[in-house]
């Protein structure tokens, strides 16, 4: 477990913050983007929770624990000093979310059109948890071309963002109530 006794330690005063493994780095290094984006993207799910109740909660608590873990995982590099026992994403996490694609998604009528963000206040939180996770996915892409990234931190936010779309429908009443994209309606 992690133990905070002091909240600042006036470390990134100077534009840099540390790795889980000790390194210090810029604090615009392209890893710092990547875990500072999961970082937010589970900013938005704890938005979301706001109007989320009982089984749709509990699942979002547990998207929201992993994401820490994946914070954790993308903190501390592959090949850092400190990768062996850190903690990473591993498969089953991966397959939970698949499970869960799979269960809420039978629910869901088949789509006509793009779905735009909207519909309830949890429907909308989730769109935005979701195209937060999104560029989360890009930025871990991009690092994954310059370092060693867990594969399957990668694997989780691709679908992550599945699920919260899924979600996000499901919170619309299973589709119904779904603001639905009408090409060129406004011209």
């Amino acid at each position: 477990m992690v133990q905070l006794t002091r909240i600042y330690t006036r470390g990134g005063d100077r534009g840099e913050t540390s790795l889980g493994d000790g390194r210090r780095v810029p604090k615009e290094d392209l890893r710092v983007e990547a875990f500072g984006t999961v970082d937010e993207a589970n900013a938005a799910v704890g938005l979301a929770r706001l109007h989320a109740t009982g089984e749709l909660d509990r699942l979002l608590s547990r998207i929201q624990n992993d994401l820490f873990d994946l914070g954790a995982d993308l903190c501390t590099p592959e090949e850092g000093r400190k990768a062996a026992g850190a903690l990473r994403i591993v498969a089953t996490q991966v397959e939970r979310l698949e499970a869960e694609i799979d269960r809420y998604n039978a629910a869901l009528a088949p789509l006509s059109s793009f779905v735009l963000p909207g519909g309830t206040a949890a429907a909308a939180y989730l769109h935005l948890a979701r195209t937060i996770t999104r560029r989360a996915e890009r930025l871990v892409a991009a690092l994954s071309r310059r370092e060693a990234v867990n594969p399957e931190a990668f694997k989780y936010l691709n679908r992550l963002s599945d699920l919260l779309f899924v979600l996000s429908r499901h919170a619309n009443g299973d589709g119904a109530g779904d603001v639905l994209w009408v090409p060129g309606a406004n011209r």
